[in-house]
């Protein structure tokens, strides 16, 4: 028997593991950019032929798009891209809700580095904006924005969840028109709320808060036809 057999960590594999990540990564960018529409059956024999990788391979990068829900597995029917729904789209909401409001407040007692890293994803978003960046440049040059606020916690398991948060946000936003309407307002009102939190109007930059994010979570129940 050999040394490696004796190693209690011999069955480890980084090679495998990578090659599943890059597939579960090109899958998720398919469906974040809209490529691959919600409800749409991942065939394995089919998706297996067109990555060039093996059926088994494929199956455990579909297990880790399920285990982040971005894709459901039925009995006898295979997985399929999730279909947002008007329930889980107000649920995320509230949910960020929650996180990014904690953050803006406690913006004043925040760390100098959590709050130059929302000037900093503000101004990625602006110039992302004064380009004429794709969609999905755009989307997650907007959403980093949200990220950055629930750092002004300082959690870094807030941020965890926020970050999961968003990739179910990401979902419902591949589905909806993807055109460039509105990012120069949105950036004009991200500047806005910056602007208030630097100074120090804290119960203002929160009611701002709240109506931007009523108003996205309305515009996504809107274009996706939910009600």
């Amino acid at each position: 028997m050999s040394p490696a057999d004796d190693s209690p960590f011999g069955s480890l594999s980084l090679e495998h593991s990578s090659i599943v990540d890059r597939v579960a990564d090109e899958l998720r960018r398919a469906v974040f950019e809209g490529e691959i529409e919600s409800g749409t059956p991942l065939r394995e024999v089919a998706l297996a032929e067109s990555l060039g990788v093996s059926r088994p391979t494929l199956r455990e990068a579909l297990a880790l798009l399920v285990a982040e829900g971005l894709a459901t597995r039925e009995p006898h029917r295979g997985v399929s891209v999730a279909s947002p729904d008007p329930e889980s789209v107000r649920d995320v909401s509230t949910a960020r809700a929650v996180l990014e409001t904690a953050g803006v407040r406690n913006w004043p007692h925040a760390s100098e580095e959590s709050r130059e890293a929302v000037r900093r994803a503000l101004a990625a978003y602006e110039d992302a904006v004064a380009a004429g960046a794709s969609y999905q440049a755009l989307n997650r040059h907007h959403l980093a924005i949200h990220l950055s606020l629930v750092g002004l916690t300082g959690s870094p398991r807030l941020v965890s969840m926020a970050e999961s948060i968003v990739a179910e946000l990401r979902l419902a936003l591949a589905q909806i028109d993807r055109v460039r309407r509105n990012a120069r307002d949105q950036a004009g009102t991200h500047h806005h709320l910056l602007d208030l939190l630097e100074a120090g109007d804290i119960d203002t930059a929160i009611a701002e808060l709240g109506d931007h994010l009523h108003g996205a979570e309305e515009a996504i129940i809107a274009r996706l036809d939910l009600d």
